[in-house]
């Protein structure tokens, strides 16, 4: 059988799902997706706070990775990384980025897209330090994504930042950020076994706080 075939023979969206009230949705988008993360919770899902973050580059050309939300508030939604990643450097050069959640067993997906803004340092240092002694060490390395010689090369860089934990327990990398994305459009999407799929986005203007619901064909 080729790739092509299994593919096909893949199912997807097979369902059975709950129907989504739009009618009901709040007025503004975080509180449904409070509502939404919960639910994800509480069915089990494996990582339920994870989330693809898409950025670009200073050629134009998309980037995303997955990683992990730590907050949501009025700054909007949160996540953390060394500015000297490819993401924070890119961040850095187009403040723009889309995130997006996909909880398959429930059917759901948000989407948002927005304004990225660097949180306060206090903030920063208390993500660092709440973070375990082996992502602190990596982190303090600042070589996220270099080209790796070796293992040994690894193992022998982590030692030394992990001595310097040890030295002095609130050691913070200097360019660990938590960033938040302050999204202008968020989408809450409910799947359907026939494809009849349930769309509510909430849009605003960069110069509004008001937010307006619409509904989206599948």
């Amino acid at each position: 059988m080729s790739l092509k075939e299994q593919l096909r023979g893949l199912k997807s969206l097979a369902g059975p799902y709950r129907d989504f009230d739009t009618g009901a949705a709040p007025d503004e988008p975080a509180s449904l997706f409070g509502v939404w993360l919960q639910d994800a919770i509480t069915h089990g899902i494996p990582e339920a706070h994870a989330m693809t973050l898409s950025t670009v580059d200073a050629e134009g050309c998309p980037d995303a990775r997955v990683l992990i939300l730590k907050n949501v508030d009025a700054d909007g939604w949160h996540f953390a990384s060394t500015k000297l990643s490819p993401k924070g450097r890119q961040i850095a050069l187009c403040p723009q980025a889309a995130l997006i959640f996909y909880w398959q067993p429930l059917g759901r997906q948000v989407r948002l897209r927005g304004q990225v803004s660097e949180l306060s340092r206090e903030i920063c240092e208390a993500d660092f330090l709440a973070r375990p002694i082996g992502s602190r060490a990596s982190a303090l390395l600042a070589r996220q994504s270099d080209v790796l010689e070796g293992d040994e090369a690894l193992d022998i860089a982590l030692a030394e930042q992990r001595h310097l934990i040890e030295g002095d327990p609130f050691i913070v990398s200097t360019g660990w950020t938590v960033y938040a994305v302050q999204p202008t459009e968020v989408e809450f999407w409910q799947a359907d076994g026939d494809r009849r799929h349930t769309r509510l986005r909430y849009r605003r203007a960069m110069d509004s706080q008001a937010w307006q619901r619409e509904r989206l064909w599948p």
